[in-house]
């Protein structure tokens, strides 16, 4: 079964809810595999807009 990703925030999500912005609208269709270690020094997450670490997609249709 392919990982639910939430629309909102891009982070993986495991359940119905994303735990981090706490959106329901979640997709399977994701492009891009991105994960954040340190978020205050990584310019990508930066430009995402991503403040915890964690697994991200980059593109959730």
């Amino acid at each position: 079964m392919p990982e639910q990703v939430c629309k909102t925030c891009h982070r993986f999500v495991e359940g119905l809810v994303c735990p981090v912005c706490g959106s329901s609208s979640l997709g399977r269709d994701w492009s891009g595999y991105l994960i954040i270690i340190d978020p205050k020094r990584s310019e990508v997450a930066k430009q995402m807009n991503i403040d915890l670490p964690g697994k991200y997609a980059l593109k959730v249709r």
